[in-house]
């Protein structure tokens, strides 16, 4: 009997010719807890690649909210919030989110990523129009795509260029006539490939301008922007005037999903119609009492984030000061350019062999020149690891070139 071909052949070849461009990234297996030293691939390394900033993945309190929660209600939640899968620590999570957040109400996801791609499509049709960074995530881009609204894209940060789209988009309106029933403005709070600050002050006062609302994804801002890490609204001041925020609980908070944080309609709407929250069951246990608890200690520990920053702060004048290019970075996310995918890719293979866990960042998800080493910073780095990471930064970018002095 003969063999039928495979229709997914090309697949491999794919494969083969991302290896060969240096685009393909390899996946790095850790045999250990998150934190500031981790076991990947049988070595024991100093990690800069986690988005763990407050170290809460390990803070006590979170791991004992989780391990009783377990004991208590399961492991899972066994079905979709909309049939039985709503318990009272659900509703109480997003009701303490709401507080923290100083919003009317929060619905939670599964990820950052189901929240975009949920509220996006959710409240916008073909009647509305959708402005976006250039920069923006790849959720909001795929939460876009899922949206029947017609979208334009003003170049990253350039508040001007946003403008000019929403002076035009109320003086023309729709191309098929009638004005455009809602104009959302989104970006990021905080960009995550190059570290820096949406510019919201002038993006919420050019949105006002023009009767359109704004949509602010806070993931990497979360638990390193604002009072106790409530985000970019609020060290800016701004609450009252964001109509969406959106937010993540797998980074800073250290744990799992996603938040959509607005009006009570917003998030009754969501319940209704969002799809990732209408098909997909909700957290189990542990998860939702591990955020709980995390949400607290950031309250309740605010020298974690002094911590960060400090961290931050240091790191980023030692770079500086070593000859490597940190681009725009404000954040605790530091890409160190390295300019093509090949230097990257070798960059990261050395300060790995040197006993420093760092990924490069290549095309597509940056531009084809823009290759970086994206290095993050915790609260949990002890004086000696940042040491020893700069060391070994030093000793690599000399080796290869990439520094001189």
């Amino acid at each position: 009997m003969s063999q039928l071909p495979d229709p997914l052949a090309f697949l491999a070849d794919e494969v083969a010719a991302l290896r060969e461009r240096h685009l393909y990234r390899p996946l790095r297996v850790m045999s250990s807890a998150q934190g500031p030293i981790v076991s990947v691939d049988d070595r024991r390394l100093i990690s800069l690649s986690s988005n763990d900033y407050l170290g809460l993945t390990h803070h006590p309190r979170v791991c004992r909210a989780a391990e009783e929660a377990v004991r208590e209600f399961g492991a899972g939640s066994g079905a979709v919030r909309t049939i039985a899968g709503t318990m009272a620590m659900h509703e109480a999570l997003e009701a303490e989110l709401a507080a923290f957040k100083e919003t009317p109400a929060v619905l939670t996801f599964q990820s950052g990523f189901t929240a975009n791609t949920g509220v996006i499509p959710t409240i916008t049709g073909e009647t509305d129009l959708i402005v976006s960074d250039a920069l923006n995530h790849a959720s909001i881009i795929d939460g876009m795509r899922l949206s029947k609204a017609p979208r334009q894209v003003f170049p990253h940060g350039d508040v001007d260029a946003l403008r000019e789209i929403l002076r035009e988009a109320t003086e023309q309106g729709r191309p098929g006539g009638g004005a455009y029933h809602l104009i959302l403005v989104v970006t990021d709070g905080v960009f995550s490939m190059d570290g820096d600050i949406a510019r919201l002050p002038e993006i919420v006062e050019a949105a006002e301008a023009f009767g359109a609302a704004v949509m602010v994804d806070d993931a990497h801002a979360s638990g390193v922007l604002g009072r106790n890490g409530r985000g970019s609204v609020d060290h800016f001041g701004l609450h009252g005037r964001v109509a969406i925020q959106v937010g993540t609980l797998s980074k800073a908070v250290g744990s799992l999903g996603g938040y959509v944080a607005g009006s009570l309609a917003l998030r009754e709407i969501l319940t209704q119609r969002a799809r990732p929250f209408l098909f997909s069951t909700s957290h189990p246990p542990a998860v939702v009492a591990a955020c709980r608890e995390a949400i607290r200690v950031m309250q309740d520990e605010p020298e974690l984030q002094d911590r960060l920053w400090a961290n931050t702060r240091r790191f980023k004048a030692e770079l500086t000061r070593l000859g490597f290019d940190t681009g725009q970075s404000e954040t605790p996310i530091t890409p160190v350019m390295m300019g093509d995918q090949e230097t990257a890719g070798r960059f990261s293979d050395r300060l790995i062999e040197e006993g420093v866990f760092v990924q490069p960042v290549v095309f597509p998800t940056v531009a084809m020149d823009k290759a970086r080493l994206r290095t993050i910073v915790t609260a949990a780095h002890a004086d000696e690891q940042l040491d020893a990471v700069l060391a070994a930064f030093d000793r690599v970018g000399h080796e290869l070139a990439l520094v001189t002095g």
